[in-house]
């Protein structure tokens, strides 16, 4: 039944599945301390090992060997401690520190250990040898690949790209004033005030940002529309990235990235050959999102916002992103 389970569920239970399996090794390792008469509990075994390698260690330093947690570590050495496998002193240099030692107790064991290291290790070869697929070699494979990203973080990109395909991008109209209003207010007044210039802009989109040759594109999700970005043209070759907003419910679906990645495109067709950008380094997300993009720090003219404190652009003939 629990095989037929995890047959079922299949890759969504991968955590349930190693936990039961560590669980199963774990009761057998206790059963196998008592066959060598060795006074030792499974979760101790780390511990017990970098201080059978070493004449001392912080609890800092083990846990940084093992990598555990500080506070799991203490509890680790205060139960050690209680059976007399450990002692414990303050650092000479810093009395905040404490240095960790086997006792004589837990000396006389490590002599004793030595015959089970080897029979634990052989039977572990001869259950490997005997498997298909070399599970040694894929757990540091996969734990490699979580260092470098952690599951969390992968269900979250995941997440985002399974999102963003349900985002769909359309060409501003009248009939979008309102939500071109509503986006920018509600971002602007997240962090700032109003000024003048987003006023006009956000006032008279037609006469101030399409007439002129630049273009607004709305993001919608369910035909509710959920962000925008306007390209504003400054000369035939600059263009200006403003007016980007995503709406809070809908942040971390991509969106910024989607309309980002819209607006160059739309920069090139139109034969821009830079992109300019104000902003503000207090919003960390956009700035990071620009500079994915393609953007880089630059000093140009005054700029008309006083919460403009940073200037960026993108050199459209220098960088192909498509």
């Amino acid at each position: 039944m629990v095989m037929d389970f995890y047959s079922k569920v299949g890759k969504l239970a991968l955590g349930s599945r190693l936990r039961r399996l560590s669980d199963q090794l774990t009761a057998d390792a206790a059963q196998i301390y008592a066959l060598y008469d060795v006074a030792l509990d499974p979760k101790w075994f780390p511990v017990f090992y970098v201080l059978s390698q070493q004449e001392q260690a912080s609890i800092t330093e083990i846990a940084h060997i093992i990598g555990h947690a500080h506070p799991s570590v203490s509890q680790i050495v205060k139960e050690m401690s209680q059976k007399g496998l450990t002692t414990t002193e303050k650092a000479e240099q810093d009395a905040r520190v404490s240095i960790v030692k086997l006792s004589d107790t837990g000396q006389q064991m490590v002599s004793r250990i030595q015959k089970q290291y080897q029979d634990v290790t052989q039977a572990v070869e001869d259950l490997l040898s005997a498997t298909q697929h070399d599970l040694w070699q894929a757990l540091e494979e996969v734990e490699f690949l979580l260092t470098d990203q952690s599951f969390l973080a992968r269900v979250q990109s995941v997440r985002k790209a399974r999102e963003s395909q349900s985002v769909e991008l359309v060409d501003y109209s009248p009939a979008f004033h309102e939500d071109f209003q509503r986006l920018n207010c509600e971002w602007i007044g997240e962090y700032f005030e109003l000024e003048a210039a987003d006023h006009q802009a956000l006032h008279a989109p037609e006469q101030k940002i399409l007439r002129p040759g630049g273009h607004i594109y709305i993001a919608l999700i369910n035909d509710e529309a959920v962000g925008t970005c306007a390209l504003i043209k400054l000369d035939d070759d600059r263009y200006e990235l403003a007016k980007m907003a995503v709406t809070a419910a809908a942040r971390g679906k991509g969106i910024g990235w989607l309309l980002g990645q819209a607006i160059i495109q739309k920069a090139r067709d139109l034969g821009a050959k830079r992109i300019f950008l104000e902003s503000n380094t207090k919003l960390k997300p956009a700035i990071n999102l620009y500079q994915k993009l393609g953007f880089r720090k630059v000093i140009r003219q005054p700029s008309p916002y006083e919460r403009c404190n940073i200037q960026m652009e993108l050199q459209l003939d220098e960088l192909d992103f498509f």
